[in-house]
């Protein structure tokens, strides 16, 4: 079906190659549907019915917050929609929300049940909620760096590769100056001093990551510049942007991709390690590095806060590795 829609066919002969990889397409049909669960997470885990009726009256709770006041109560700030006597109800499958704590259990964290079916962490709060919500900042997270590095990056080495000489030669110097930063360490700095948000951890991890993209890029652009096509274009008095543009980038464009599902399972992985030392995001915000932090502080007593986030972990790893496999297999002249 969806070679109705390809028309290159040299891209048509590498979506061919690309779905010759059954693992590859498997792992992308888990990851778009883990992808779905988790944009949909407050339909599937959360402390508020989708859809109740009180007293005649429709309400939907997930998608609209409602003041007691609403349902006649003048004691609290926060409606307690368990406590409420509604006339009907649907309710999502897990009847938690990330940051509520499970008050009927005898100690935290509490080990798996019918009411907390991953256990709860050491403040009581649902795993797999937490696990849920938690997959959608890792993704958010690892696609934005991958994405901001990738622009600076082919912008950053396209331009040294087309133009060459003194523009090559300075900007390869800029190139290593970045390149001896120790990025892990000053992202730890960096988030000391400032309050960690997820909007910081992008910029600061996308500014000092791009120089690896920009050696590909780089290459690409030297090898390119000088094919019969970018003669021919710029024969036929084509600008500089339409060439870059139009002619080399794309044609330059297969070492990027290819590293693409690599350098988001890197992003994955390295926002889990920052939760996990306490530098990442803020608590209590869901995360699959704090939920690691407390299994060590509770290896002894509580197995699945170290078995359920690092199956989690290895699960969307391990797909995104099988995903970079068969995009690079694709891309990959010498491949039938």
């Amino acid at each position: 079906m969806i070679e109705k829609f390809i028309e290159n066919e040299l891209t048509l002969k590498r979506w061919r190659r690309f779905k010759k990889r059954k693992s590859a397409i498997a792992a992308c049909i888990f990851l778009f549907a883990s992808l779905l669960l988790t944009a949909a997470a407050p339909l599937i885990a959360n402390s508020k019915p989708i859809y109740m009726t009180y007293q005649g009256k429709s309400y939907f709770p997930v998608f609209k917050d409602y003041h007691p006041r609403d349902f006649g109560i003048t004691n609290v700030y926060v409606t307690d929609y368990r406590k409420l006597d509604m006339d009907s109800a649907i309710w999502p499958i897990v009847r938690w929300d990330p940051y509520e704590s499970n008050k009927d259990v005898y100690e935290y964290p509490a080990p798996p049940s019918d009411e907390n079916i991953m256990g709860t962490d050491d403040r009581g709060r649902d795993v797999f909620t937490r696990l849920l919500y938690g997959y959608k900042y890792s993704i958010a997270y690892a696609f934005l760096v991958w994405l901001l590095s990738t622009v600076m990056g082919v912008f950053s080495g396209g331009i040294m590769g087309y133009f060459g000489g003194k523009v090559d030669f300075f900007g390869q110097r800029v190139v290593e100056i970045f390149s001896t930063v120790p990025v892990f360490l000053l992202l730890l700095t960096m988030i000391s001093i400032f309050k960690p948000t997820l909007t910081l951890l992008i910029f600061i991890s996308s500014i000092f990551g791009w120089m690896g993209m920009s050696y590909y890029a780089r290459g690409e652009f030297l090898k390119n510049r000088k094919q019969e096509f970018v003669e021919a274009a710029r024969g036929m008095g084509a600008s500089t942007s339409r060439i870059i543009v139009k002619h080399i980038l794309p044609n330059s464009l297969g070492p990027i991709i290819t590293f693409a599902p690599f350098s988001i399972a890197a992003g994955i992985s390295g926002l889990a390690s920052l939760d996990y030392l306490g530098f990442g995001l803020a608590v209590p915000t869901p995360s699959w590095g704090e939920l690691l932090n407390q299994a060590h502080q509770n290896f002894r007593i509580a197995w699945w806060l170290a078995v359920y986030p690092s199956a989690a972990l290895f699960t969307s790893l391990f797909l995104l590795v099988l995903v970079g496999d068969g995009v690079r297999d694709a891309l990959d002249p010498k491949m039938q």
